[in-house]
């Protein structure tokens, strides 16, 4: 595997449980990947390194851009209750807007689950133009699975 730089990870999950060991599920749990096509944002720290590692059969990671995490914001966030996330809402929790939360995660300075409010997981669509490879076998070998690098940006980009 290719470490990530100092850089936010976002992490899409990409297959299904059936058939799934419990140590992996409990793993998709903890990465709070309950479902296809849930992303989450997360630290490149030791621990999520491994747990990636352990998950890598179903899941998919790269370091996400600035402008992705704005646009995941905008378009995908979401606060308890089932509504946008929106730059009033951000106000009220003491920050600008959404660019700078944008900046803040990206430079590792805060995390989703810290937000009061904000669900940590970002409900997307199945990719546009569908998947190009299988889902069997990982990004290096020809496949869509595992460490993708700066390609999330695109993957997100179908999936928004």
């Amino acid at each position: 595997m290719v470490k990530p730089q100092n850089r936010c990870i976002a992490v899409v999950r990409i297959r299904g449980t059936i058939n799934v060991r419990k140590d992996v599920k409990q793993t998709l749990k903890l990465l709070r990947l309950n479902k296809i096509n849930h992303a989450t944002l997360i630290f490149p720290s030791p621990q999520y390194l491994g747990m990636l590692q352990k998950a890598k059969d179903y899941i998919t990671w790269g370091e996400v851009s600035k402008e992705t995490i704005l646009k995941l914001l905008r378009e995908r966030g979401e606060i308890v209750g089932g509504k946008k996330l929106t730059d009033e809402y951000v106000k009220n929790l003491g920050f600008k807007n959404l660019e700078e939360i944008a900046e803040k995660i990206y430079s590792l300075k805060l995390k989703l689950k810290d937000l009061d409010g904000v669900k940590p997981v970002f409900r997307l669509h199945p990719p546009s133009g569908g998947f190009k490879k299988t889902l069997k076998r990982s990004f290096s070998e020809d496949g869509e699975l595992g460490y993708r690098g700066e390609e999330i940006n695109k993957l997100l980009e179908k999936m928004m």
